[in-house]
């Protein structure tokens, strides 16, 4: 038990210094962060938007600066979640692999990228919070709070997705932007209808979106909303194990003849010289 709870801890280490050396990331959580929230509030008009949270039904009437900081709190927080993690995906591919092949166990990789995962997206989805209630005062900002960091480790399980999948850096993160644009763009109240359709039900933040504007704006619950969103990072993480396994798999099969270090080698018998005869 103590040996693979310091694989555990091993691994986990691993994976929080490849996220502090990480720079860009540890820049954009410190400054763009409260940049855009900030931006959004102070420069969207705080004239009061009327639109029907699809959630409970009720029509809702909240300040469009205020309704914008929340969508750009989901946007933000999700493409930095899924920026980090796609990144230490990526560039740790191969090291990965090696670990694999000298014999680490890839339950521990696993569980290791999913505790970095979760600690990422609770102080991202903390802080966000910190500076949306630093401008008002949200009804529930531990709602919100819970609503982003599902968002995130949503959008952290699709990074380790692209990054399992994807060969080149430019291409996961143009998926990541892509998607996100798309997702949370179709249902922010301020682009029209296109938050009342059918469609935004399908999207991938779509619980976070319903939660974080019912913290915003009322003192409902939605429980229901989270375990939606939990859900989709149910969906992404299982991609993610797949693709994961998959690639330390090939690693594993391509190099048959690699013996483990603790395990004991097998020596071949030694095959005594034939006797040779002097006499003709």
């Amino acid at each position: 038990m103590r040996r693979h709870l310091n694989l555990f801890v091993t691994a986990v280490r691993f994976d929080l210094v490849e996220h502090a050396r990480n720079r860009l990331a540890m820049v954009l959580v410190a400054v763009f962060i409260p940049c855009w929230i900030s931006l959004a509030y102070a420069v969207i008009p705080s004239r009061h938007l009327a639109f029907r949270l699809r959630a409970t039904g009720r029509l809702l009437a909240p300040a469009g600066n205020q309704i914008t900081q929340i969508t750009g709190a989901i946007n933000a927080v999700t493409l930095i979640t899924g920026f980090m993690m796609f990144a230490v995906t990526f560039n740790g591919g191969r090291f990965d692999r090696r670990l694999a092949l000298a014999g680490y166990p890839r339950i521990h990789l696993v569980l290791a990228k999913t505790t970095s995962l979760t600690l990422a997206s609770g102080a991202i989805a903390a802080y966000a919070t910190a500076v949306i209630c630093m401008a008002w005062s949200p009804r529930q900002p531990l709602l919100l709070a819970a609503a982003l960091f599902c968002g995130a480790m949503t959008y952290g399980a699709l990074g380790v997705v692209f990054g399992s999948l994807l060969r080149r850096e430019v291409e996961g993160m143009f998926a990541l932007v892509m998607t996100s644009l798309v997702d949370v763009g179709l249902q922010n109240p301020l682009a029209g209808g296109g938050a009342g359709s059918q469609v935004v039900r399908f999207l991938p933040t779509y619980g976070t979106m319903q939660a974080a504007s019912a913290a915003g704006f009322t003192r409902e619950w939605l429980p229901g909303d989270l375990a939606v969103q939990f859900l989709w990072f149910a969906g992404a993480a299982f991609l993610g194990l797949l693709a994961f396994h998959r690639r330390t798999k090939d690693a594993l099969t391509a190099m048959p003849s690699l013996r483990l270090p603790w395990l004991p080698t097998r020596r071949q018998p030694a095959h005594p010289a034939r006797a040779t005869s002097t006499s003709r």
